[in-house]
């Protein structure tokens, strides 16, 4: 045999040794996790919706496993930054990401750093928030249908501000464009308080915000709401009727919601558990009252079927971009 031959045996042979010595220790590793702390990276600035529900929600977590959780905020690019940074991440269960809504809209987007289908695992949904249609008072308009109907009278005349391209406020508009069947000038900004900011100052015919965002002003008179973007009506304002009520179809529906993902390839014991310890955290009085008064709804849901439902929710998204012809490149 020659001394090459004999190298390059040797070398496979410890290869297939160390890989199967790696093999025997994964699921081990896989049983004692967690041994030191764990990241949950929320792609949000502090204070947003999802960064609230992570903090909440970890927090039980961290009292239930024993250990520390650290919530990590790394904003930008539309959630993007935050994102491929979990979606890079070993697979090792102490990297986590808290997104939501806006992960199935990003999935749509081409110039992604990471592959939001294929990078990420769905592992639990946390809760969601209703959208909500906000005017200027000084536009008169009562009803969702008086908003429509002027901008029917007018094609094109009506503008509305969003949190960015991509963001829950913009597809939640653009739902309620689609659902009308009329179109307005879509008018993104850098985030939501300015957005909101554009229709108090009458800048901005109107916006879809979440109810958390918008509710203070609401109550000062400062906006108006016509419709809240979801199945039911909000707890915090049930004078104010769903999109459904107001007529339009049900495909006017969009709330926000936020879950948590894991790097693709993560071991599926640790998965489980992550699974497990959050369905766990939900269920918690604590974690139930305050989800109440933050206006957060639960959505109970198996892994498999939130994994289907962010599928739909990203094939949903996806028919919203071609009917509003939303640049994806």
């Amino acid at each position: 045999m020659k001394a090459y031959d004999r190298v390059r045996r040797a070398t496979l042979n410890g290869a297939l040794l160390m890989a199967g010595a790696l093999a025997m220790v994964h699921p081990a590793a896989a049983q004692d996790w967690p041994v030191r702390n764990i990241t949950v990276v929320v792609p949000l600035g502090a204070g947003s919706a999802s960064d609230v529900i992570a903090r909440v929600v970890m927090d039980q977590v961290a009292k239930q496993m024993g250990g520390t959780i650290v919530v990590e905020n790394r904003p930008g690019a539309g959630g993007t930054i935050g994102a491929n940074t979990v979606a890079k991440a070993p697979p090792d269960g102490y990297t986590i990401l808290v997104y939501g809504a806006l992960a199935s809209a990003n999935a749509l987007f081409k110039k992604l750093p990471f592959d939001a289908l294929n990078d990420l695992v769905p592992v639990i949904a946390l809760g969601q928030q209703p959208l909500v249609v906000v005017t200027p008072p000084a536009r008169g308009w009562k009803t969702l249908g008086d908003m429509v109907a002027a901008a029917k009278a007018k094609p094109g005349a009506l503008n509305y501000s969003s949190a960015g391209v991509g963001s829950a406020s913009h597809f939640g508009a653009e739902r309620i464009l689609a659902s009308a069947g009329f179109q307005a000038q879509h008018i993104p900004f850098k985030g939501a308080a300015e957005a909101v900011t554009e229709v108090v100052a009458g800048r901005a015919d109107f916006s879809v915000q979440l109810f958390a965002t918008t509710l203070a002003l609401l109550r000062d008179g400062q906006l108006s709401a016509l419709a809240v973007s979801a199945d039911k009506r909000t707890t915090s304002m049930p004078q104010v009727p769903t999109t459904i009520e107001a007529g339009l179809p049900a495909n006017s529906v969009y709330p926000f919601y936020s879950a948590l993902y894991v790097p693709a390839h993560t071991p599926p014991t640790i998965v489980a558990k992550i699974e497990r310890e959050t369905a766990a955290a939900l269920r918690a009085p604590a974690v139930q009252a305050q989800f109440g008064q933050l206006g957060v709804e639960p959505m109970p849901m198996s892994r498999e079927q939130f994994a289907k439902f962010f599928r739909d929710d990203v094939a949903a998204n996806l028919e919203l971009v071609k009917i509003a012809k939303i640049p994806t490149q």
